[in-house]
C-alpha cells in the first residue's frame, strides 16, 4: 500500500500536541510564561522537517510524466432536467439501465479507495447530481473520509436553492453554478426549459450561506452569447462570484463548429476595452482558469482555456462516469470499467492495480482543438454537467403584479415580448441584466418594457405593426446589371471596400396565417412545445446576426441594433412580424431584416405544425431602408 501524501501527514502531525508528536522530527518543549515567537520558529521547523522526510504520492495515481492525481470528478447520474447544445445531442442520449449504474455503496468505495491513495478533493457531477434523491446523505458520507479537503458540485441550479441548506449541513465545501446568459428569454432559448430566476435564487443562496467565491460557469458559443461577456463581469463588482467564462469544447452531438468558439484572448481583449486596469491574479497549481481581477471589484473573473492554451502539464483530475467508468483525460476517449471489477469481487489490492495502469496510460496532453472535434467521445452529459436542454421549449411563464415572469393576456403577452427584446440588446457598455441585478440585489425584479433595444429611450410598450402606406422618399436609383454576377454571369461577391460607412437602417415584414385552431393554442400560450411567440422572436433575431452565414453572397454586418416585433390579428388568425436593423458600415442591412423577419416566421411554422400543416407564410417583403449610394427607400 502506498504511503500518505504530505498534505494529510502535515494535518495530522499538526493536530497533534507537540509532546506527543510521533512523526519523528525534532520536539521542543514549552514551558509557560516563554514567547509565542518560539512557538512559531518550531512549527517551522517541524514543516520543514515534514517536507524533507515525507513519503512520496500515492503511485497508483501518479502518470508516467509525474502529474499527482489528487482530485476526483465522480458523476452521480446520467439524468438531468435541462438540456443544453454544448452537453447533449439534440435528440437526446440513450440512458444506461439503472442496474448499470454505480450503486450508493459502490460510490463511496471507491471515493474511499481514492481518497486513500492521496485525492483530497472530491466533485459531484451529472447529469445534474441533485437530482439524485440521496444526494444529501452521499454528501455527508463523504464528509467523514478522512483527508478529504473538499467536496464540490457542479449544478444547473434549478434546485439549489433548496437543497443547499442541508448540503451545506452535511459538508458541501464548493459549488460552481452553470449559467450562460442572464437574459431569461435567452436563457429557455438555450435550454428549453423554465428556470432562469431558480437559478438565480440559487446564487443567491450561496452566498447568503456564506460560500465564497460562488464560481459561476459560462460557456461562451459566438452568435448566441459572446455579447454578454460585460454583463457577467459586471455582476463581479459587487458580488462574491468567480465568473468563469469556458471555451467551447467538442463531445458527441453537440455539433462543434471552430467558427463557434470564442477565444480566451478574444474574451480578454473585450474585457480590457472596457476594464483596461484588469489585472492578472497568481494562478494556483494544478488550476485550470487563468484568473483576472477588476481593481475594486468585489469577485474575480476566470477563463477557461481547454481548446485554445490547454493546461494538461498540471493536470490532477481524474473522472468516475455514471456507470462507473474511470476516464484519466476528458477528451480521451479511454475508459475503464471500476464497476465490473468491483463486482466481480476485486480486491482493494487489485483495483489500485487497474486504477493505477489506466493513470500510466494517460498521455501527456490532448489531442488539440481539430483533432479532438474528430474524436469519438461520450457526450457530455454522460461524463458530467454543465447545463443541459431537452428537446422542446417549455411555455415561457407569464407576468403579473405579484410574479414579474407570469403573462396573463395578450396585452401583457406583446409587452413581454419586448422586454425580451430590450434585454438582448448587443451593446458594448458595462451593463448588468436588470433581472440579474434584481435577483441577486435586495429587491424583487420589476417588469421592464420598452419597444426598442436602445436603453436611452422611453418607455413604451410593442406598438402594432403598421400597414398604413408608407410616404415614398422619391425613387431610389436603380440598376439594369444585376451586382452579385461578373462579366461572364458567374456569382461574385460585391467589393465594398472603397465605398464609405454610412448609418444603413432596413426594416421588413412577414405574416403567418395560422387558422384559427393554432390561433388559439398561440394566443392562450397552450403549445406543448412551448411560447412560439417568444421562441420565433429570438430566433429572428439570431437569424440576423447570422445572415452571412446563410445568405453566401451576403458581407457580415455588425449590426448594432436588432429587433423583432409579433402581433396577433384575430381577425385573420395571423401573427404579424416586423423586423428592423441598424449598423453603420460601407453596405445595407436589408437582407439582415429580411431573413430576420422570414426566420421568425419559419420559427412559428415549426412550433405550431403538430397543431395544423394548413400553415401560410406570406408577404415576406422589404418595407423601408436609408443610407447608401443608392437612396433611401420606403414602400408606398
Amino acid at each position: 500500500m502506498a504511503a500518505r501524501p504530505v498534505s494529510r501527514m502535515l494535518q495530522r502531525v499538526l493536530r497533534s500536541s507537540v509532546r506527543s508528536c510521533n512523526s519523528g522530527a525534532p520536539v521542543t518543549q514549552h514551558r509557560p510564561g516563554e514567547p509565542s515567537q518560539t512557538a512559531v520558529e518550531e512549527l517551522s521547523r517541524r514543516r520543514q522537517f515534514l517536507r524533507e522526510h515525507a513519503a512520496p504520492f500515492s503511485a497508483f495515481l501518479t502518470d508516467s510524466f509525474g502529474r499527482q492525481h489528487s482530485y476526483l470528478r465522480i458523476s452521480l447520474t446520467e439524468k438531468c432536467n435541462l438540456r443544453c447544445q454544448y452537453c447533449m445531442p439534440e435528440e437526446g442520449v440513450p440512458l444506461t439501465p439503472k442496474a448499470d449504474l454505480l450503486t450508493t455503496e459502490e460510490i463511496l468505495t471507491l471515493a474511499r479507495l481514492f481518497v486513500k491513495e492521496g485525492v483530497d478533493k472530491i466533485r459531484l457531477t451529472g447529469g445534474e447530481p441533485l437530482i439524485r434523491p440521496d444526494v444529501v446523505d452521499i454528501v455527508a458520507q463523504l464528509h467523514r473520509l478522512e483527508g478529504l479537503r473538499t467536496i464540490g458540485i457542479t449544478t444547473n441550479g434549478i434546485s439549489l436553492a433548496r437543497l443547499l441548506p442541508q448540503l451545506q449541513k452535511a459538508g458541501l465545501s464548493a459549488i460552481n453554478i452553470s449559467l450562460d446568459t442572464l437574459v431569461p428569454a435567452k436563457f429557455e432559448f438555450i435550454v428549453r426549459r423554465k428556470g432562469f430566476h431558480k437559478v438565480m435564487e440559487g446564487i443567491h443562496k450561496a452566498i447568503e450561506l456564506g460560500y465564497s467565491p460562488v464560481k459561476v460557469n459560462c460557456v461562451v458559443m459566438r452568435g448566441l452569447n459572446e455579447d454578454e461577456l460585460l454583463d457577467f463581469v459586471a455582476l463581479t463588482e459587487g458580488l462574491p462570484l468567480d465568473v468563469r467564462f469556458i471555451e467551447y469544447m467538442p463531445f458527441d452531438g453537440n455539433k462543434w463548429n471552430f467558427k463557434k468558439m470564442v477565444s480566451y484572448k478574444e474574451m480578454l481583449d473585450t474585457l480590457r476595452q472596457q476594464w483596461p486596469e484588469l489585472e492578472k491574479l497568481p494562478e494556483e497549481e494544478s488550476s485550470t482558469a487563468k484568473a483576472f481581477k477588476v481593481p475594486g471589484f468585489r469577485g474575480q473573473v476566470s477563463f477557461i482555456t481547454s481548446m485554445s492554451e490547454h493546461f494538461c502539464g498540471t493536470c490532477n483530475r481524474l473522472r468516475i462516469t455514471a456507470d462507473g467508468n474511470l476516464k484519466v483525460c476528458l477528451f480521451g476517449n479511454s475508459e475503464v470499467s471500476l464497476r465490473d471489477h468491483l463486482r466481480a469481487g476485486a480486491s482493494e489490492e487489485e483495483l489500485l492495480q487497474i486504477i493505477g495502469a489506466s493513470v500510466g496510460r494517460k498521455k501527456r496532453q490532448h489531442a488539440g482543438m481539430f483533432s479532438i472535434a474528430q474524436m469519438k467521445n461520450r457526450p457530455m452529459i454522460l461524463i458530467e454537467l454543465l447545463l443541459m436542454l431537452q428537446d422542446s421549449p417549455p411555455a415561457i411563464p407569464s407576468i403579473s403584479s405579484q410574479d414579474p415572469f407570469r403573462v396573463q393576456g395578450i396585452g401583457h403577452r406583446v409587452s413581454f415580448f419586448n422586454q425580451m427584446a430590450t434585454l438582448w440588446k448587443g451593446c458594448r457598455g458595462p451593463r448588468t441584466s436588470l433581472l440579474a441585478q434584481r435577483w441577486l440585489g435586495s429587491g424583487p425584479p420589476q417588469r421592464h418594457c420598452s419597444s426598442r433595444l436602445d436603453s436611452d429611450t422611453n418607455p413604451k410598450c410593442l406598438s402594432a405593426v403598421s400597414r398604413a402606406p408608407a410616404t415614398p422618399s422619391g425613387p431610389p436609383p436603380t440598376s439594369d446589371q444585376l451586382t452579385h454576377v461578373d462579366a461572364e454571369g458567374r456569382a461574385a461577391m460585391v467589393d465594398v471596400g472603397g465605398k464609405p460607412d454610412t448609418e444603413r437602417l432596413a426594416v421588413a415584414s412577414a405574416v403567418v396565417l395560422l387558422g384559427p385552431v393554432a390561433f388559439k393554442l398561440v394566443q392562450k400560450n397552450q403549445l406543448k412545445k412551448g411560447d412560439a411567440l417568444v421562441v420565433a422572436q429570438l430566433a429572428g433575431v439570431q437569424a440576423a446576426k447570422q445572415t452571412s452565414q446563410l445568405i453566401p453572397l451576403c458581407h457580415h454586418v455588425a449590426l448594432s441594433h436588432v429587433e423583432v416585433q409579433l402581433e396577433l390579428d384575430s381577425t385573420r388568425h395571423a401573427v404579424g412580424i416586423q423586423a428592423s436593423c441598424r449598423a453603420r458600415g460601407p453596405t445595407g442591412v436589408e437582407m439582415e431584416a429580411l431573413t430576420a423577419a422570414a426566420v421568425a416566421a419559419l420559427t412559428l411554422y415549426d412550433m405550431c405544425k403538430a397543431v395544423s400543416r394548413d400553415i401560410v407564410l406570406g408577404e415576406i417583403k422589404l418595407i423601408s431602408k436609408t443610407g447608401g449610394q443608392r437612396g433611401d427607400f420606403h414602400r408606398t
